[in-house]
């Protein structure tokens, strides 16, 4: 029967632990409370334990070198020596050091450019390259980690990111194309591989996500040319692995090269299997990504045994694995440790853990276990029902949905109308200074709101906490000089966990964490059923901050794109109706600050970009629908209120119209990490309104000084007219200390000062 039954393993796995290990250890050593050798304990303590969850949950083969202390990507780069030359010195001295200099920058030093990953809520550290880059093999990180797996009695596969991914990945500094770079790469790749080979590794995994974008004929010829090389020489069989869409046009490419499988995403484009299964060479493994790694519901077991029921009958069990669509990097750990959801909910849920467990159970039914299909057949029954159970469907927030018109989206007069009203209501100086929203979670503020969940500390005097510290935040912003204050977000844990917990249809996990980068990580709600809002959310404490205050006060919101691509959303809907329902829970709290005198609304979207679908063809229609769902929200506010949007860590050339459509009066993005590279694109796209390029990087401890802001706000002034630029820093500031924040706020108001001052003979 064991011979009937398909191989099981899994592309990658969470890394931060039941209780955010890796999160607490990073920060220790960090503060310097730690030194090198417990985090490094730590990290192996992890690893192991991870790999003995793998298999415990029935899993055939555990990949290995898919732990990492901060990032994959970086991790990568450092493999193969593609260290910047600024670090080097560094990491000579101390490569730990030098590791998170590069990640977090330090020393001086500031940090490597980062981004999101694909269209995931990951951001991975942009490799630096250069014309004439020199590659080698500087460590052993995948062999390492498989002898350490292998110590252990488990059969490992080590996982590399590809080259050509790797390279398209990456940016150079100089213009020059990335990928001119493979063939001084490829010699590090095949040493590695015959390395893996010559110590027994069997199999090693070569992600290449790349492969499922829309790829131009150079990158076509160079995955060709990447692929030829890595066959020639010794290498342990090679599973290429390609996720988040469809291969589609790119399938004869991915099919072709000289590999031993092939694995697919059929949970993201399961309408590509048939194609798949023509184009697969018969001497290849198709790994099945059925199960999606990507979102917490448990599968549909007539959905996903369809699927792989035709990939076993086409090309039997000895050639066909089966694994989560991706790395399980992108769900939390386990579901066990929910103890606190509704058991009718709960049952609902399947974390890494238990899509493994899901995955043992498709791969003994295709072998004909009974029991296996019976629990199948029970699992399909609990998801029938929960079509009917109660709050899933809300027939008053669908009908009020249908009865929107399209007036809805739109603003009460065009920007340069609003410009010149909002300029006599909102008396600013040129240059005007802000902040993204968030000030520093002070220990004290984080103990007192742990405490009052616990009920060791009553509403009236957690509330007194919360004024004290709005008060505080506010008085350090006049301080310092800012003039559109913020009061600071005491009250709230997270940008949209806070929301969530005030709406219906969400759930809220304890456990349910997810690494965001390095030591940041993220809780998503669960969006379950029917989006409403009960009670207005955030006019209580934005009227109190504005009454302490003459300086105008930032009502501050999370958009409702960002809010759906932050949140782990039903499958059960489109993600457009849910954006929906979101937008008009929204579009009432807006209208409430307004009402409550707040004549500046912030509705942030970082994750606009991040939800753009990989493919041009599909992009057009998302973009649409998206934009809409924002300008819902800020949908016939008054001319006089100033609706801002914040973005971070997104490329926007691609999207500047949609950026534009928002019709915000202003927009701040993230720019520092870039040295302002960003704004070329409102260098090609006269964008209309106000810009707030952020002036220094809040995920470094480095405190920026006036010159290092004021040359920055130069490089502004050469794209932007002097009219549109505002100073604020990249992102909010919530991880940063008051020994951090409070320096750099006022260096940046020095800084504009400054330009202010040189701008005035001008007029």
């Amino acid at each position: 029967m064991t011979s009937t039954i398909p191989h099981t393993t899994c592309l990658g796995f969470p890394r931060i632990g039941r209780r955010r290990e890796l999160k607490r250890a990073l920060e220790r050593y960090w503060r310097g409370e730690d030194d090198a050798d417990a985090l490094l304990a730590t990290a192996r303590e992890l690893r192991q334990r991870h790999w003995r969850l793998a298999s415990a949950a029935g899993l055939d083969s555990v990949p290995v070198n898919d732990f990492s202390l901060y990032d994959h990507v970086l991790d990568t780069a450092v493999l193969f020596d593609a260290v910047p030359e600024r670090y080097r010195e560094l990491q000579r001295r101390d490569p730990l050091a030098g590791y998170f200099a590069m990640a977090r920058g330090g020393d001086g030093l500031h940090a490597l450019e980062m981004t999101k990953w694909f269209d995931t809520n990951y951001h991975y550290l942009v490799p630096e390259l250069h014309a004439g880059q020199r590659f080698r093999l500087a460590g052993d990180k995948p062999l390492a980690e498989w002898r350490e797996a292998a110590a252990l009695g488990l059969d490992a596969r080590p996982v590399l990111l590809g080259p050509v991914s790797f390279l398209k990945l990456a940016k150079t500094t100089d213009g020059s194309d990335p990928l001119a770079l493979l063939d001084a790469l490829l010699p590090a790749y095949l040493e590695l591989l015959a390395r893996l080979a010559e110590a027994g590794v069997g199999w090693v995994q070569l992600d290449e996500p790349c492969l499922v974008l829309d790829l131009d004929d150079a990158t076509r010829h160079a995955y060709a040319l990447a692929y030829a090389a890595l066959a020639i020489g010794p290498s342990p069989r090679r599973l290429l692995a390609a996720y988040f869409g469809a291969l589609d046009d790119n399938l004869a490419l991915a099919a072709g090269l000289p590999v031993d499988g092939l694995h697919v995403d059929l949970a993201r484009a399961p309408e590509q299997l048939e194609a798949v299964l023509d184009a697969l060479p018969a001497d290849r493994v198709l790994s099945a990504g059925a199960i999606d790694g990507r979102n917490i519901w448990r599968s549909r077991p007539a959905r996903v045994l369809a699927l792989l029921q035709k990939a076993r009958d086409r090309l039997g069990a000895g050639r066909l694995w089966l694994a989560p669509s991706c790395s399980l990097l992108h769900v939390p750990l386990d579901a066990a440790q929910e103890t606190g959801l509704p058991a009718e909910l709960q049952g609902w849920l399947a974390f890494a853990v238990q899509k493994l467990e899901e995955q043992q159970l498709y791969a003994r039914a295709l072998a004909g276990d009974a029991a296996a299909s019976q629990a199948l057949d029970a699992q399909a029954a609990r998801l029938e029902a929960r079509a009917s159970a109660p709050g899933v469907r809300r027939d008053e927030v669908r009908a009020r949905l249908d009865a929107l018109s399209p007036q809805a989206a739109l603003r009460r007069s065009a920007y340069a109308h609003r410009r010149a009203v909002q300029a006599e209501a909102l008396p600013l100086p040129p240059l005007p200074t802000t902040t993204i929203g968030s000030f520093p979670q002070t220990e004290a503020l984080r103990r007192a709101r742990a405490d009052h969940r616990a009920g060791r500390l009553d509403d009236a005097a957690y509330e007194q906490v919360l004024a004290d510290e709005i008060r505080h935040v506010l008085r350090q912003q006049e301080a310092a000089g800012l003039d559109v204050l913020v009061h600071g977000e005491p009250e709230r844990n997270d940008m949209v966990e806070y929301f969530g917990e005030q709406l219906d249809g969400f759930a809220f996990t304890r456990h349910g964490w997810v690494q965001s980068y390095g030591s940041r990580c993220v809780k998503p709600p669960l969006i379950w059923g029917d989006v409403a809002r009960p009670a207005p959310m955030t006019v209580r404490w934005s009227r109190y901050a504005q009454s302490l205050t003459g300086k105008p006060v930032k009502g501050m919101l999370t958009g409702p794109v960002t809010v759906l691509q932050w949140s782990f959303v039903r499958d059960d809907l489109p993600r457009e109706t849910v954006c929906r329902q979101l937008a008009l829970a929204l579009r009432d709290e807006v209208h409430d600050l307004e009402a409550a005198g707040i004549r500046v609304i912030q509705i942030d979207e970082p994750a606009l970009r991040e939800g753009l679908p990989l493919r041009r063809a599909q992009q057009a229609r998302y973009l649409d629908w998206a934009v809409q769902c924002f300008r819902i929200s800020a949908g016939g506010v008054a001319d006089a209120t100033q609706i801002h949007t914040h973005m971070c860590y997104s490329e926007f050339n691609a999207i500047i119209d949609a950026v534009a459509a928002l019709d915000a009066d202003v927009i701040s993005i993230e720019s520092s990490r870039s040295r302002m590279e960003l704004l070329d694109a409102f260098e090609r796209y006269r964008y209309p309104g106000g810009i707030g390029p952020g002036v220094y990087d809040i995920h470094s401890p480095r405190v920026p000084d006036r010159g290092e802001i004021a040359a920055l706000l130069r490089k502004a002034l050469a794209v932007l007219d002097p009219g549109q630029l505002w100073v604020n820093p990249d992102c909010g500031l919530k991880t940063r200390g008051w020994a951090e924040v409070s320096p750099a706020l006022a260096a940046m108001v020095a800084a504009a000062r400054e330009l202010r001052a040189e701008l005035a003979p001008a007029g």
